[in-house]
């Protein structure tokens, strides 16, 4: 009985969270067999939530087997305690998990717009740093919470796209957490050394290309996003060059001036300051486009059509949080995104905003899973 009563949950929680109109009043979720009740019930349970609906549901519900009386009594418990959630959120301070230590890009945007966002919500944020294996630990946090929108986190292009092609993790990302809303997109730069005798994408493969294995490149350490982006690069062209990983892009960004290192790959941020002032060469941003943080510097597809690498973040919830829960953080989210002042804080770190809707994030996330597991298969790139 215990398990039937679990299946007919599962079953009754799919119920709930159809759209209005969606499914079919032929057959429950998943499980197979008959719908209590008509037509008049299928169109019920498609939209279970309001109170009249729920008095009426008794109505078509009758009693014939042992499941069929626990998907009833399942799918009203179920029902009612969504409903009251929706209806009274949030009424207590939200957990914003970020899988990645104090200070990290991905803490730093996370609060960026977590002020504005308490004041839409009418709540306090409070965040709980989570750092560790890549953002993996943190994340599995997030898919463990309680599926009531108190908890919310960080998910980006390492949570996603990444780990899961270089680690096995105890969870799926792209199946156990709801995409809410894509915040943000930052691109990355190729900086060399001033010594270096190239002067563009163009140059630098040529160079490449004349001298097989005696380029280097450093990145922020194995299985990042700057690492993937020199295999990328090198997928692409057909070019030889050594990966040279560091624990923390400054020890990259500092050989590479003092002349140890030919080429660096990192987010934008930790490198445009020394391409402004002259200590280091920049030859390309990693984005399709060149980046307002630097209009003059091209982007590197403009020499590799098609060449792209951005880290990306965004917010994500624990799989089954209600969708009028969802909705409602991703129209708060978003309007805290369209305003100007927002805008400005991003652009001067070298991060452009995003926002739209949970639909666009997800699609954009399963793009990026197909691409960088290619990547990592083909690289044979690991984790640190």
């Amino acid at each position: 009985r215990d398990a039937m009563f679990t299946a007919a949950i599962r079953d009754a929680r799919a119920v709930v969270s159809l759209p209005e109109g969606e499914g079919s009043v032929e057959s429950p979720p998943e499980r197979g067999g008959s719908w209590v009740g008509d037509g008049g019930a299928g169109r019920i349970l498609q939209k279970p939530q309001e109170p009249e609906q729920l008095r009426a549901l008794f109505n078509f519900c009758k009693v014939g087997t042992m499941r069929t009386t626990l998907f009833c009594v399942a799918l009203t418990i179920t029902a009612t305690t969504l409903h009251t959630a929706a209806a009274e959120y949030p009424e207590r301070p939200i957990r914003f998990i970020v899988p990645y230590g104090a200070g990290s890009g991905p803490d730093i945007t996370a609060r960026l717009f977590a002020n504005e966002l308490s004041k839409q919500l009418g709540q306090q944020i409070v965040f709980d740093n989570r750092p560790g294996a890549g953002g993996s630990i943190g994340t599995e946090m997030i898919v463990r919470a309680p599926a009531d929108g108190y908890t919310i986190g960080f998910g980006g292009i390492s949570v996603f796209a990444i780990n899961p092609a270089v680690i096995k993790l105890p969870y799926d990302p792209d199946k156990d957490l709801l995409k809410v809303v894509q915040t943000y997109f930052n691109p990355g730069m190729l900086a060399a050394n001033l010594s270096l005798p190239v002067n563009s994408m163009k140059g630098l493969i040529d160079y490449a290309k004349n001298n097989p294995g005696k380029l280097s490149f450093g990145s922020s350490g194995n299985g990042t996003s700057s690492h993937l982006s020199g295999e990328l690069l090198k997928i692409m062209t057909g070019t030889q060059m050594e990966h040279v990983p560091y624990k923390s892009p400054e020890q990259g960004i500092t050989d590479t001036i003092g002349g140890r290192l030919p080429l660096m790959f990192n987010n934008i941020g930790p490198l445009l300051p020394h391409v402004k002032e002259g200590r280091l060469r920049g030859l390309g941003v990693t984005s399709l486009r060149r980046s307002p943080a630097i209009p003059e510097l091209p982007a590197i597809a403009e020499t590799v059509p098609g060449f792209e690498v951005t880290v990306w973040g965004g917010v994500v919830v624990p799989a089954g949080v209600p969708k009028t829960i969802v909705a409602q953080l991703n129209a708060a989210i978003n309007k805290v995104l369209a305003m100007p002042a927002m805008k400005q804080k991003y652009a001067a770190i070298g991060y452009e905003l995003v926002g739209g809707t949970p639909a666009q994030f997800d699609t954009h996330v399963k793009k990026e899973i197909a691409k960088w597991a290619n990547v990592v298969k083909r690289s044979g790139a690991k984790l640190n």
